[in-house]
């Protein structure tokens, strides 16, 4: 057969999930346009972009599950955890299920959840006083957005201490992980905490009732963050690494005190 570069309607999204089974279970971040490439090696055909993105997800699917098994299968993982490891911390909230403005009885959904594995709250005893918070977005069929928490130990090593799973960066949604972070990770006085500059950070520390505050708590900004935006309002390269130094010069870890910063900014 020649090569043939138009698409075909029989050489549809289930054929072609089969036909990259393999590849997606080697790499399940692989590219749609590499499985376009592979469809065209084996079969002579260019498919489309959205019959090859769909033909990723049935693979995805069928070799790792769906996402409703998965969050169904969230609480019995966690308990599994917690029966493993009984001190690990695990906080789940969820929310009612709504048909025709009546509650479904015996229904509720994932709102947020926050979790902390006992070894990482026994390790952050054995780290520097200081946390570093930060989220990205979940990008799957369902939205939210992952917060995490690390510190670092004396060897520089990065030390994953709290993990949260949450509707999005909102104020709400930073107050809940930062109460359970402060509850059963953070316990002990005179730490740092180091944030970007977002303000529902700002909020949620506010609204801590001095859990989050000084003396306890001193708030950072971190000064990767501080650095990019000082180079996006003033244009001048040499000031880069006089940024980075005058944070440095200020902490010891590398931050500025949130205060100085706000200051410098107004």
């Amino acid at each position: 057969m020649g090569m043939i570069s138009q698409d075909h309607a029989k050489l549809d999204s289930d054929t072609i999930a089969d036909a990259i089974r393999p590849l997606v279970k080697a790499d399940p971040s692989i590219k749609v346009k590499s499985v376009i490439a592979e469809v065209q090696g084996k079969f002579n055909y260019t498919v489309s972009y959205r019959k090859a993105w769909l033909a990723k997800q049935k693979a995805v699917t069928k070799i790792f599950g769906d996402w409703e098994v998965f969050y169904q299968t969230l609480p019995v993982w966690l308990k599994a955890m917690t029966v493993k490891m009984p001190r690990s911390r695990v906080q789940i909230k969820t929310l009612p299920v709504y048909r025709e403005s009546e509650e479904v009885q015996g229904v509720r959904v994932l709102h947020r959840i926050f979790w902390s594995f006992y070894p990482c709250i026994v390790a952050f005893k054995h780290c520097k006083p200081l946390v570093q918070v930060d989220g990205t977005h979940l990008y799957g069929k369902y939205k939210g957005a992952l917060l995490v928490a690390v510190a670092q130990d004396e060897n520089q090593n990065i030390v994953p201490i709290a993990f949260a799973i949450v509707e999005g960066k909102t104020a709400d949604a930073w107050e809940f992980f930062l109460t359970n972070l402060w509850r059963y990770v953070v316990t002990i006085d005179g730490v740092g905490i180091i944030s970007d500059r977002h303000t529902s950070i700002d909020a949620a520390i506010a609204r801590s009732n001095g859990a989050w505050s000084p003396p306890r708590v001193w708030h950072m900004y971190c000064i990767r963050h501080i650095r990019s935006n000082f180079l996006r309002r003033f244009k001048a390269p040499y000031l880069h690494k006089l940024v980075v130094n005058t944070g440095i010069s200020n902490c010891c870890y590398g931050s500025i005190h949130s205060k100085f910063v706000a200051s410098a900014y107004d």
